[in-house]
């Protein structure tokens, strides 16, 4: 990831709520944003960063969207309202963040979540359609469509870029929030890529939910999703060695560990178990402090973690956590009790790169290595990050050529639960 890109996806909600205001269309800004974002990766590389980025940004936008409303079968009636627009440089960008009132608008109750959030996710959170396919499990055509529909749904709409009315807050909330932490787990684990984590995006969705937890103290979702983060993300100085190769979870430094951010983390996580029921993410965080506490590897309390993954399997339905569940049950009973849980996985996941190194973890520690190291292979093969799928070759080859078995590693790590047993 260049800085140029990490600056486009800072600068790129600031500069969509700049337009968005200018000419009232939500969607239709959107699309001039794109325009200029694509614009500027071509451009920027080979012609170096403008001195006034978001500027450079604001202008290109706003031309695109004029040169596309000049298009439009009512052209000669609109002329005469795109004559009176300016294309004089637009003012610099307000000091407020417009991010999270991009992030409820893109969650309009005109859309389902399954539009709302694949839009977000590209509108704020930077991510390609093809990184969206993945987290979300389906093809990229399809979710090319999604992002197609909310935009059309939106621009029928004709929603104001404002903040939304408080009754509507919480229905939007839910969207918000998965949106960050979907932005957060591609940042943590990169879905292609030739490094493990794109930090500029886990910092972004950090940075983004610091502030919705700033506004909104009281909601133990919002409060719960942030300890998450901060507790996973500690973790992350130990999670490659010098060369950026993955170091597994039980072979890591854990004074490297940022126990700074693990001690925020607590504070935050014990405020919101005290408001009430724990939702998918304090759950999460319950898990992931679970990990932070334990001092060794030998030391992790994984019955207490099997406990809390089979109260997320159940609360959210969602296949992926069985994959987890299935690695703590594995390392609090027997692997064969984990291997057992994988037996009736979800037919969407059956084939998944993730199923495979989940069950090849569960093979090596069995000892049942040279199973163990085919599903390794079936998992590397299924792999888009570099440095996942050169872990995952290298325990086939370990384990093929008679290497030692290590109970620590495999690829566990899920979208529904960033702990990453093997990976962390």
């Amino acid at each position: 990831m260049t800085d140029a890109e990490d600056l486009l996806r800072a600068l790129a909600p600031h500069v969509l709520g700049v337009l968005a205001r200018r000419i009232g269309n939500f969607a239709e800004a959107e699309d001039a944003v794109q325009e200029a974002l694509l614009a500027a990766s071509v451009s920027w590389p080979v012609d170096g960063v403008p001195d006034d980025p978001a500027a450079w940004l604001q202008r290109v936008a706003f031309r695109r969207f004029v040169d596309a409303y000049r298009g439009d079968e009512a052209r000669r009636r609109r002329e005469l309202i795109v004559a009176s627009w300016s294309l004089a440089p637009p003012p610099a960008l307000e000091a407020t963040d417009d991010t999270l009132t991009c992030m409820y608008l893109c969650c309009h109750p005109v859309l389902s979540p399954s539009l709302a959030i694949p839009l977000t996710l590209r509108a704020v959170g930077g991510l390609t359609t093809e990184q969206i396919a993945a987290a979300f499990l389906v093809p990229v055509p399809t979710m090319g469509q999604r992002i197609s529909r909310a935009k059309a749904k939106l621009r029928a709409a004709d929603a104001p870029f404002a903040a939304p009315p408080a009754g509507e807050l919480a229905h939007r909330l839910r969207s918000v929030l998965h949106v960050l932490y979907l932005i957060f787990n591609e940042g943590y684990t990169a879905t292609r890529g030739d490094e493990l984590a794109r930090a500029a995006l886990s910092d972004r969705a950090i940075a983004l939910t610091r502030l919705l937890h700033a506004a909104r103290r009281d909601d133990a979702d919002v409060a719960g999703l942030l300890a998450l983060m901060l507790l996973t993300d500690a973790r992350r100085p130990a999670r490659t060695n010098d060369r950026g190769d993955i170091v597994p979870l039980a072979e890591q430094n854990r004074a490297r560990w940022d126990r700074a951010m693990i001690t925020e983390g607590l504070g935050i996580l014990n405020a919101a178990m005290r408001r009430g029921p724990l939702g998918e993410y304090a759950l999460q965080a319950c898990i992931a402090a679970l990990h932070d506490q334990a001092r060794t590897a030998d030391a992790t309390r994984w019955a207490e973690i099997a406990v809390l993954y089979e109260r997320l399997e159940r609360l959210t339905q969602n296949p992926m956590v069985r994959l987890n569940r299935a690695i703590a049950m594995g390392m609090a009973t027997t692997p064969q009790a984990g291997l057992d849980l994988l037996d009736d996985i979800d037919s969407t996941l059956a084939g998944h790169h993730r199923t495979h190194a989940t069950r090849a973890h569960l093979l090596e520690a069995a000892g049942r290595r040279s199973e163990a190291a085919e599903h390794y292979r079936l998992a590397a093969a299924g792999a888009t990050n570099a440095r996942e799928r050169n872990h995952l070759v290298l325990r086939a080859s370990e384990l093929g050529n008679g290497g030692h078995a290590d109970e620590s590693t495999g690829d566990p790590r899920t979208l529904w639960s960033t702990e990453g047993v093997g990976l962390a």
